[in-house]
């Protein structure tokens, strides 16, 4: 009987313990929701200083006598003089950043940064949005066109410069901007709509497992992972893709009137220099190149959204580029071409 009473009270001592730790770890993970909700912020960074910086930089670390970096240091002093007389005159380029994923998350930093430039820029300046998509899901990237267009109807001259790669949905964004630039061998296109979904229903049969599915309404579902799939279902299928593909092509037509949809609107992609021969592009240039060159007269301030991470965001994050890394490696190794 002792024993028993010995172990009870040990019990009781481990399980007070376990839930004074659960306590504890509840209230450090609601202060970390909080201050992580709170820690969100809007980062402004001045690029034309980080450029003349660099350029002064340069300058004195390649003059050769000490009379040339005397005279660089006094140039310095007087150009530092102009450019604070001048700073609320001088015009000013607003850069904004996207990478957007097949679920289209980024869009909502986006969003964020478009409604924090709203409140700074004023109309007739420019923002050169410098954008990197395959393309997603359609609301997503609806949307993402949709916040892109809350510029243009502030007065705002909008340009989309593709280094990489604006695809499908990356597209439907780019193609909002007044001008787009894209490196010569940017991918673009890709005017149209995919879907699939694997089918398990024959596999199920064959271990006599029967799956059932009720819906109300005719079509609220037209194919099924685990049901079977019929003729109709697959008739109404893709007839929702083609209203989809002809929602896209309108809005590609309503943004750049001048293109050829039936030639461009198949799905098919192109690398930016043919891309602009067919009118999908406007011009052939890097985006560094192009702010390079819009320094000399522009004061460049770049916006960005920098949402306070968990530890396991950057724990999963960290994940994902590791596996990235692996599989390119993998697609290296076997010398194919990839997009």
């Amino acid at each position: 009987m002792e024993f028993l009473y010995e172990y009870g009270l040990f019990a009781a001592k481990v399980l007070t313990a376990v839930v004074a730790i659960g306590v504890v770890v509840a209230l450090i993970a609601g202060t970390a929701s909080r201050q992580n909700r709170s820690g969100d912020k809007l980062e402004v960074d001045d690029l034309s200083a980080d450029l003349r910086r660099q350029q002064r930089q340069l300058q004195m670390a390649t003059a050769t006598k000490d009379s040339e970096r005397k005279a660089l240091k006094q140039q310095f002093k007087q150009a530092a003089k102009a450019e604070k007389k001048q700073a609320g005159t001088t015009e000013r380029l607003y850069v904004l950043d996207f990478k957007g994923s097949m679920d289209a998350n980024e869009v909502s930093g986006l969003s964020r940064e478009i409604t924090g430039l709203l409140q700074l820029a004023k109309a007739g300046d420019e923002v050169l949005l410098r954008l990197e998509s395959g393309g997603g899901v359609v609301h997503g990237y609806g949307l993402g066109a949709a916040e892109l267009a809350r510029l243009k109807d502030k007065g705002l001259h909008l340009t989309v410069a593709v280094d990489k790669v604006a695809a499908s949905g990356g597209y439907m964004m780019a193609c909002v901007a007044e001008r787009i630039i894209a490196a010569p061998f940017a991918i673009v296109g890709s005017i149209g709509v995919v879907a699939q979904m694997p089918n398990f229903n024959k596999f199920l049969k064959g271990k006599d497992i029967d799956v059932e599915l009720h819906t109300a309404g005719a079509y609220k579902r037209t194919l099924t992972l685990f049901g079977e799939n019929d003729d109709e279902g697959r008739a109404k299928f893709r007839e929702e893709l083609e209203v989809i593909h002809h929602r896209f092509k309108d809005f590609i037509a309503q943004n750049r009137p001048a293109l050829a949809l039936d030639e461009v609107a198949t799905g098919e992609h192109w690398l930016a220099t043919d891309a602009k021969k067919l009118g999908l592009v406007d011009e052939l240039s890097t985006s560094s190149e192009y702010l390079l060159a819009q320094s000399e007269h522009k004061r460049i301030i770049r916006l960005h959204f920098a949402p306070k991470q968990s530890l396991k965001h950057k724990l999963g994050k960290a994940a994902e580029m590791g596996v990235s890394r692996a599989v390119t490696k993998l697609i290296e190794a076997g010398q194919r071409p990839f997009y």
